[in-house]
């Protein structure tokens, strides 16, 4: 075989990757209310998209275009996720249920510089506290390894965040 089926090959394979990579992105955005910047990734997306594909309607006598198509779009939805773990881009909403000493866990998450919010709650073994704090989503990690380290049989709900206004995270926010 000649050198530019592998090339084919290759572009086809590495456009999927990119392509599909950049389809999870712009999706990120659009939720998050970035549509500007989602239509921007579009752009690019469809291109890279129609590109890979006339190449493998183009080759149809090869089989092996259509398996390598195959191939780059799982491999983009994979790096696709990779990448909006390194982005974090938003807010997240945890909601932590514990099931002792609430009151203190909460000083202590506010101590540590956690906007929190809590009620009180009633479950199968009586009374509990459900404490919500909004953080960014770059900072969920390191909050976890907190709260694990303060409570390890917490109960814990995360919620992505589409928007927020007002309250102490805004003023805490605009330090």
């Amino acid at each position: 075989m000649e050198l530019s089926f592998y090339l084919t090959l290759l572009f086809i394979f590495f456009s999927r990757i990119f392509d599909v990579s950049l389809a999870t992105l712009r999706i990120i955005y659009l939720t998050r209310g970035q549509s500007k910047l989602a239509a921007a990734i579009g752009f690019f997306e469809v291109i890279l998209y129609v590109l890979a594909l006339s190449m493998v309607l183009d080759n149809l006598d090869h089989p092996l275009n259509v398996v390598i198509y195959g191939l780059g779009f799982a491999t983009g939805n994979y790096v696709g996720s990779l990448i909006e773990e390194k982005v974090a881009v938003g807010f997240v909403n945890v909601q932590v249920i514990t099931m002792h000493n609430g009151v203190n866990l909460e000083e202590k998450l506010r101590e540590m510089g956690y906007g929190v919010t809590s009620m009180e709650c009633y479950g199968k073994t009586g009374a509990h506290r459900i404490l919500q704090i909004l953080i960014k989503r770059k900072a969920l990690p390191c909050f976890l390894k907190d709260l694990h380290e303060l409570d390890q049989q917490a109960f814990v709900s995360i919620q992505d965040t589409r928007k927020i206004m007002g309250g102490y995270f805004s003023r805490m926010k605009a330090k």
